[in-house]
């Protein structure tokens, strides 16, 4: 009887361990998304352009702009493709999620021929840059602006040497060079290197770019279409743009091809380079350590404090007068109901706002689902860096398909609460959140449109949103809600009183933010780190690939985020306080406001913006992430703290 009735969490520890068993999975493989293309000698290989993005080099760690750019914006007077070859053309049609990530692949006027060394070969006339067009290419180079330029899907980048000899490439190269106060060069020659592999018969595969960009201002066009590469070694030949004058510039690339033993399929491996991978480790096993010491101080003050509570609680149910006899202490004898117990006909009353809570249950529902299902497709390679977007993609369509879980979930959550207003349940359930989450997205979209960056998604993208939220999402939420009503009301163990009992003061430690702030800072310290290469990956545009440690550290979160906020919730009940339901909620989504908090720190430490507009996206972006992150670990901790009082209450007899 006694072991049917203690509450256990034998089965956190068993889960931890089946995480840990998969921690030969944690830097995670790929599978590439795309089908390999094989050319043969002399064959055009293409070179497509991407966005201008913002990166960090090596003298200046820090991001100072949130704002890319179009490749052909007028002012960077680049190379545009003849207009009789069709002139600049979309490269696609590109993923939803590439689009939303700011990705504009289009094509180019370089011509790559396969095995075919070429040198000094001109990309157009020459192009005259006026003061404003200067100044303003002057501006990204001290920024620390990069090219992004794809041949067959991979980045060209430049080669670096880590500190443990591995050779590996960077995504993408710099306009220019700044130093001290003098006015930038900018490179206006690159040496594309191709490392391409033989598969036989002929056949060949680009298996890494490496561009080596040089500055030279005594390039320039000769008679017949010809031009004369300056000298690119000397300092004092580099070409500055003249910011009070007209400045003339010759755009010239060499193309050099060599052999290389990397297979097609391992091609990403030298792109996807992690600085100290022991940090990932370092991460998993602080992580680790919190979940074990939590588990195991949960697993002990509750099955110690349960037990001494179902024997007396039982024994008091026993009791009758023939006992006061027997009894060596009488006043223990019949001693009234304490702690838990005593709330017993109030702790399941409806809470407060019943119809909010029920909403952000059901939308943490679907995110819990969507982020859950997102990462272990990532982690078997589903969700490869080949495939441009997918991943974004993957967020998009898994959301609007999850919506029938969203739907059921609010609903019939909000007819255990006892609500009747079933109609605004079922309206509000697919509209608040994404309502609230798409009012920040077009706001930050309207700066990027003011400023004319390449991140602004296009107005027919945005209708495609809507499209899909009106046409897909809201349906199958409200044929969730249908659902969802259609059940019966989770059924309570005990009867709850018609008239409330009053909560008495509470310790310091239950308040509200004293609560909040010792419950919502454990899950937050499981991912900090982790957190901390997110963002690296989000905002300095590389890329991310270690789904191994973020499948393994969503899990610790899920356990430390229902321990805490059960053991909290314990307590509570035995201070008698029963209004339970928003204190769990709140008190296990107060991780957002570390994560908002260490992305404070991260600006301060990470980024300089120079602009309002950088800086509003980010604060924007953070800010919608933590209010995702709320919803998503409150309704982890609310259904952990809902099973853990049915549990307790059902294990006991109450008259």
């Amino acid at each position: 009887m006694e072991g049917s009735s203690v509450f256990s969490i034998r089965w956190l520890a068993a889960t931890l361990c089946s995480f840990l068993l998969l921690s030969p999975l944690a830097s995670a493989f790929y599978l590439p998304g795309v089908a390999p293309t094989s050319y043969e000698e002399g064959d055009l290989v293409p070179l497509h352009v991407n966005r201008v993005i913002p990166v960090q080099s090596d003298d200046d760690q820090q991001l100072h702009s949130a704002v890319s750019y179009d490749y052909y914006n007028r002012l960077f007077h680049f190379c545009r493709p003849d207009d009789s070859k069709g002139g600049v053309q979309d490269v696609g049609p590109e993923s939803l999620g590439a689009v939303l990530f700011g990705d504009r692949i289009k094509t180019s006027p370089f011509e790559l021929k396969m095995k075919k060394n070429e040198t000094c070969k001109r990309l157009c006339n020459e192009q005259v840059f006026k003061p404003r067009g200067a100044k303003f290419f002057n501006n990204r180079i001290k920024q620390n602006y990069a090219y992004s330029w794809l041949v067959d899907g991979l980045p060209a980048g430049q080669q670096y040497l880590s500190p443990s000899g591995q050779i590996y490439y960077s995504r993408g190269f710099p306009l220019g060079k700044h130093e001290g106060t003098q006015t930038p060069q900018v490179y206006n020659h690159y040496d594309i290197v191709i490392d391409y592999h033989d598969v036989g018969k002929d056949k060949y595969r680009v298996v890494g770019v490496v561009v080596q960009p040089g500055s030279a201002r005594d390039s320039k066009t000769i008679e017949n279409d010809g031009v004369e590469c300056g000298d690119v070694t000397r300092e004092e030949n580099a070409l500055r743009l003249n910011e009070v004058g007209d400045t003339s510039v010759t755009w010239t690339y060499s193309v050099f091809w060599r052999p290389s033993r990397v297979a097609w399929a391992v091609r990403w491996d030298t792109y996807l380079h992690v600085d100290d991978p022991k940090i990932h480790w370092f991460s998993l096993i602080n992580s680790t350590v919190i979940v074990f010491f939590l588990v195991g101080t949960v697993s002990a003050i509750l099955t110690r404090a349960l037990r001494k509570d179902f024997a007396r609680y039982n024994r008091l149910d026993t009791f009758n007068l023939d006992d006061f006899s027997a009894a060596d202490d009488p006043d223990e004898a019949v001693q009234e109901d304490s702690g838990w117990k005593l709330v017993h006909g109030d702790v399941f009353r409806p809470p407060p706002n019943a119809l909010l809570l029920s909403v952000f249950l059901g939308n943490g529902a679907q995110l819990f689902l969507m982020t859950g299902i997102t990462i272990i497709f990532a982690l078997f390679g589903f969700l490869s860096p080949s495939n441009r977007g997918s991943l974004g993609t993957a967020v998009l369509v898994l959301y609007t398909i999850l919506g029938f879980v969203g739907g059921y979930v609010s609903a019939r959550t909000y007819k255990t609460f006892g609500g009747e207003a079933w109609k605004r349940n079922i309206t509000v359930t697919p509209v608040f959140v994404p309502g609230v989450v798409f009012s920040v997205f077009f706001t930050l979209n309207f700066f990027l449109w003011i400023r004319g960056s390449s991140n602004a998604v296009p107005f027919s993208t945005m209708l495609v949103l809507v499209g899909l939220w009106f046409l897909i999402t809201l349906p199958l939420s409200i044929a969730g809600s249908w659902a969802g009503f259609r059940q019966p009301p989770f059924s309570s163990p005990v009867r709850t009183n018609q008239i409330p009992r009053q909560i008495p003061p509470m310790h310091s430690y239950l308040r509200p933010l004293s609560s909040m702030l010792w419950v919502g800072s454990l899950p937050f310290g499981a991912i900090f780190v982790e957190l901390f290469f997110v963002m690296n990956s989000i905002w300095f545009d590389k890329i991310y690939y270690m789904f191994g440690f973020l499948f393994l550290c969503y899990g610790i979160t899920i356990i430390t985020c229902a321990a805490v906020t059960v053991m909290f919730v314990y307590y509570l009940l035995c201070a008698e306080n029963y209004r339970w339901q928003w204190r769990a909620f709140n008190s296990a989504g107060a991780g957002a406001a570390f994560v908002f908090m260490f992305s404070l720190i991260y600006w301060v430490w990470k980024l300089r913006f120079a602009g309002l507009t950088s800086v509003v996206l980010y604060v924007g972006y953070s800010s919608l992430i933590s209010f995702l992150f709320y919803i998503l670990t409150g309704t982890i901790g609310f259904f952990s703290s809902w099973a853990f009082i049915h549990r307790i209450y059902r294990s006991i007899r109450i008259d």
